[in-house]
């Protein structure tokens, strides 16, 4: 079992490679890493960009939608789950959290960029059924802003090319 998983791996690995894919790797990556799985996707856009200068913008904005696609797709698991714990619980959950992003409303998805709360935050937007459409427009807002920094400020740490 454990050697058809690593072989799956390995085969998934390689099909994502980021000089055969380039574009569509920083699409997957970003969208994956949007959802609640613990990844990043800012080193498959610096390695992209490294390789390929000229596709900053694009990689960019690729990264962005593919990462906003997730934060909705995340906004859509947070409103099943709601769902099903107002089936099953009957009454509302109350906590801090939720009263604050609460009373944000889909403004509060902004912050959907952060490191460790901004996914989990589009889950619980979909959760308290804020407006789908608004949400994901300040999520892409944040998640742009942020490949925009983090890969910029990348690109200015680690200047040059990358020469295979």
């Amino acid at each position: 079992m454990i050697g058809h998983m690593e072989a799956w791996m390995t085969a998934l690995l390689a099909a994502l490679a980021l000089p055969r894919f380039g574009l569509s790797t920083v699409f997957v990556v970003a969208l994956v890493s949007a959802t609640l799985l613990p990844m990043g996707s800012e080193p498959a856009v610096f390695g992209l960009v490294k390789l390929n200068p000229q596709l900053f913008w694009p990689a960019v904005l690729v990264a962005t939608l593919g990462n906003t696609l997730g934060g909705a797709i995340t906004w859509w698991m947070g409103y099943g789950a709601e769902r099903a714990y107002e089936r099953i619980a009957h009454r509302r959950l109350e906590a801090r959290a939720l009263a604050w992003l609460e009373r944000l409303g889909p403004k509060g998805c902004l912050l959907s960029w952060l490191p460790g709360i901004g996914d989990p935050l589009c889950a619980v937007a979909g959760w308290l059924r804020l407006p789908f459409w608004p949400c994901v427009g300040y999520m892409a807002i944040g998640k742009f802003g942020r490949y925009v920094t983090m890969t910029a400020l990348l690109l200015w740490v680690f200047p040059g090319t990358f020469e295979p």
